[in-house]
C-alpha cells in the first residue's frame, strides 16, 4: 500500500511539473512540437529572464509612441521584426518585441526570442578574457602564438612571418594583431582559406592556424588598428586553451550563468538547427544565393549556409535576447546602480581609447562617455549602447537591409527620438520580475 501511495504521489508531482513547464512556455508565446520539446527540455532554464518577461509587461503610456516608431522603422526598411530592451539607472524598465519572429507562421517577436547578434559577440568574448585576467590565468600582454605562448600548436613552430610571435591578447582584442582587410575578410571568406591551405570540406580553426602561419602580416602588431574578425576567432581558441574547456562551455558556465544569464548560445548555420525560441532571418529582397561555406559548391541563402556561424563563434556566432544582452551591458557599464561582474580597473581597460590599446570588445568609445557595440551579417543587425546618462539600450533585428552595416546608425536615431519623447518611464525593474505562482 505504501509503495502504491509513493507511486501515486510521484505521478502527481510529475504531471504538476509538466503542467508548470507548459504554462511557462506558453506564457512566452513559444510553441514547441513534440520533437522540439524532447530535444530542448533538458537545456531550458524556465526561471530565466527569457521565460519570465512578456510584451504586456511593458505596456505603459509611452509605449504607444515607441510602438509607432518601431513599426514605422520596420516598414521603412522592409524588415521582419526587432527586439528592444531599455535600461535606465540599472533597471530594465522596458522589453518588447515588434514585427515577426517568423513571417510565414505570423509568429510575433517576444522579449524572450533569441537573435543572432553578429559582432556584438566580440563583447562577450572580451568579457570572458577579462574574467581570465581577473583570475590571473593570463594577462592582456600574454603572447598568443608560438612554442612559448598560449597557442602551442605545432604549426606555429615555424611561421613565415616571425612578427606573429609578437601578437598579444590585447592586440587581438584591440584589432591590432597585424591583419588588415586589404584582401578581404578571411573570417567571411572561409572558401579562400580552404584554397590557400589546401584543406577540403568546411574550414576549421586548424585551417585558420595554417593560414596565418603561412602568410605575412600586413603591419607590425600594436602599431595600428584594423578591424579583424579573425583575431577574435583566435581569442576563442585562447579561451579554450587557457580554461581547458571549449570556448562556449567556458563562457556559458563560468561567465554567464553565474550572473544569471542562462539563455545565450553559439548559434547554428542552418535553419534546421535553429533553437526553438530563435527567430528566423531574412535577407533584403532580390539577394542572390551564394556558395555554401562547406565547400560543396551548393548555392544557399546567405543567412543559412553562407556563413559558418559555429566557426565564427567568438567573433560573431552568439545568439541572445535583447534582455540578456542588456543585463550583460549593465554588469560591465561601470555604473554603481547595478553590480558589475568584473573589477573597475578591467572595465576601464576595455574602454581605453589611446595608442591602439583599446577599446576592447566595444566598437566605439566616445569622449562623452557613450560606449557602442554593433553587429551585422546576413539576416541580422544589432546595436547596444551604454550612455553616460544612465539610459542604455539594446536593439536587434532579424533582417538584412541594403543599408547593411549602416543600419545601426538609423536605429540610434530612432532610439534618440524615443529617449527625448518619453518623459516618464515605468518604475519597474524587469530584471527582478517574477511571475506570480499559478
Amino acid at each position: 500500500m505504501l509503495n502504491f501511495i509513493k507511486t501515486h504521489i510521484c505521478t502527481i508531482n510529475l504531471f504538476r511539473n509538466i503542467l508548470i513547464f507548459l504554462l511557462v512556455v506558453s506564457r512566452c508565446t513559444i510553441h514547441l512540437d513534440p520533437s522540439e520539446l524532447h530535444k530542448h527540455a533538458v537545456e531550458l532554464d524556465t526561471k530565466g529572464l527569457n521565460f519570465r518577461i512578456t510584451n504586456d509587461l511593458s505596456e505603459f503610456a509611452g509605449n504607444k509612441f515607441i510602438e509607432k516608431e518601431a513599426n514605422q522603422f520596420l516598414h521603412q526598411w522592409n524588415l521582419a521584426g526587432l527586439t528592444m530592451s531599455i535600461v535606465k539607472d540599472g533597471k530594465l524598465v522596458y522589453a518588447h518585441g515588434f514585427g515577426y519572429a517568423d513571417v510565414q507562421a505570423k509568429q510575433q517577436v517576444t522579449p524572450g526570442n533569441l537573435f543572432r547578434i553578429a559582432s556584438v559577440s566580440k563583447l562577450i568574448t572580451a568579457v570572458a578574457i577579462m574574467k581570465l585576467v581577473e583570475k590571473k590565468a593570463i594577462s592582456l600582454d600574454s603572447k598568443v602564438f608560438g612554442p612559448k605562448a598560449i597557442l602551442k600548436d605545432p604549426v606555429f613552430n615555424n611561421v613565415v612571418d616571425k612578427r606573429l610571435y609578437n601578437i598579444t591578447v590585447r592586440h587581438l582584442l584591440a584589432h591590432a594583431g597585424g591583419w588588415s582587410l586589404t584582401y578581404g575578410d578571411p573570417a567571411f571568406n572561409s572558401l579562400v582559406v580552404l584554397e590557400k591551405t589546401g584543406d577540403t570540406g568546411a574550414a576549421t580553426m586548424d585551417s585558420y592556424c595554417r593560414f596565418v602561419a603561412s602568410r605575412r602580416l600586413h603591419f607590425e602588431p600594436g602599431t595600428r588598428s584594423s578591424y579583424s574578425n579573425m583575431g577574435y576567432m583566435f581569442l576563442g581558441k585562447v579561451i579554450s586553451a587557457v580554461s581547458g574547456k571549449s570556448y562556449e562551455d567556458f563562457v556559458v558556465n563560468d561567465v554567464l550563468k553565474p550572473v544569471g544569464i542562462t539563455d545565450m548560445h553559439i548559434g547554428r548555420s542552418y535553419l534546421s538547427d535553429r533553437r526553438f525560441n530563435e527567430v528566423k532571418y531574412y535577407e533584403a529582397e532580390a539577394s542572390p544565393m551564394i556558395p555554401s561555406f562547406d565547400g560543396s559548391g551548393t548555392l544557399v541563402p546567405k543567412p543559412y549556409g553562407g556563413n559558418p556561424i559555429e566557426l565564427l563563434s567568438s567573433a560573431g556566432g552568439w545568439i541572445a535576447s535583447s534582455m540578456e544582452l542588456a543585463k550583460l551591458m549593465a554588469m560591465i557599464d561601470g555604473f554603481r546602480s547595478f553590480p558589475d561582474m568584473i573589477p573597475q580597473n578591467l572595465i576601464d581597460q576595455m574602454v581605453e581609447n589611446k595608442n591602439f590599446r583599446g577599446p576592447l570588445g566595444w566598437k566605439v568609445v566616445k569622449d562623452n562617455g557613450d560606449w557602442i557595440r554593433t553587429g551585422s551579417m546576413a539576416g541580422t543587425s544589432a546595436i547596444m549602447k551604454r550612455q553616460s546618462n544612465g539610459f542604455s539600450w539594446v536593439v536587434i533585428i532579424n533582417s538584412s537591409s541594403w543599408k547593411g552595416p549602416r543600419l545601426p546608425a538609423y536605429v540610434n536615431y530612432m532610439m534618440g527620438k524615443i529617449e527625448k519623447s518619453v518623459k516618464n518611464w515605468p518604475k519597474q525593474d524587469l530584471f527582478k520580475f517574477v511571475p506570480k505562482a499559478i
